[in-house]
């Protein structure tokens, strides 16, 4: 008796340490810093990229569409969550970005419990998703916004009544956004080993018909669907297709 007694003594301690150690995984999988992909269902592809920041500290921090965020977090029974003493720079900006800003800061205030799944953080509130995030991983080239300043070997001057450069970001989620010009542009995208990337053929392609901005779309939009591997170095970096001559080469922009 004595024996079988010690046996479930044992199992129960060995029960309850790994119960403890699930528990404390599920709260280290949040501990990341996260881009935010979906709100209320709608796909998010602001550049810069809207993020949090969750630390082991419980605290939070980030970018949020204008200004900077900071504030606290708690987690409880796993997988509940609660946000507090959030606040934010003090930024003028555009009316639309005002208004996603507030989107996100009230997901936040709302988001009750979390779950994290293959590299994606989804906030709920009950069973009701809110926003879903993709982990910001530690890759040379994605999360930055990538400005043309060659193609096919020419220099690139941006025409005077040309909306913005062009330029391109590569997201956690797997896509690719960007403006050719005159239209913006997006799809998706994969890197492999030994810097290889391949770009969705398939690119959806807005229709502004710009008939005075002398750009030339199509060749910078080829760049895309020629390339299979790139280079870098620093701030630098160049999309190819085999050994040869760049196709085009482009410069990284801080905000």
């Amino acid at each position: 008796m004595k024996q079988i007694v010690s046996i479930m003594l044992v199992t129960l301690l060995a029960s309850c340490g790994t119960g403890n150690k699930a528990k404390d995984a599920d709260k280290n999988s949040i501990r990341k810093k996260w881009e935010l992909s979906v709100l209320d269902g709608e796909q998010i592809t602001l550049t810069p990229a809207i993020y949090i920041d969750l630390t082991e500290d419980n605290r939070v921090s980030g970018f949020i569409g204008c200004n900077r965020l900071i504030g606290s977090y708690a987690i409880e029974n796993e997988n509940q969550l609660k946000f507090s003493q959030l606040g934010t720079t003090l930024m003028a900006c555009p009316e639309s970005e005002m208004a996603l800003e507030n989107q996100v800061l009230e997901v936040l205030e709302k988001a009750n419990n979390f779950r994290v799944d293959s590299g994606k953080l989804v906030l709920n509130v009950g069973q009701t998703p809110l926003a879903t995030f993709y982990e910001m991983r530690d890759n040379e080239i994605a999360n930055k916004y990538w400005k043309l300043i060659e193609l096919d070997g020419n220099a690139v001057q941006m025409a005077e009544n040309q909306e913005r450069e062009q330029y391109f970001t590569l997201r956690n989620d797997g896509s690719i956004s960007g403006f050719a010009g005159c239209n913006h542009f997006n799809g998706q995208y994969k890197l492999t080993e030994e810097n290889g990337i391949s770009i969705d053929d398939n690119l959806a392609v807005t229709l502004m018909i710009c008939p005075d901005v002398d750009v030339d779309e199509s060749a910078f939009l080829q760049v895309f669907s020629l390339v299979d591997n790139y280079t870098i170095n620093g701030d630098t970096l160049r999309l190819c297709v085999g050994t040869n001559t760049p196709l085009a080469i482009f410069e990284a922009v801080y905000f």
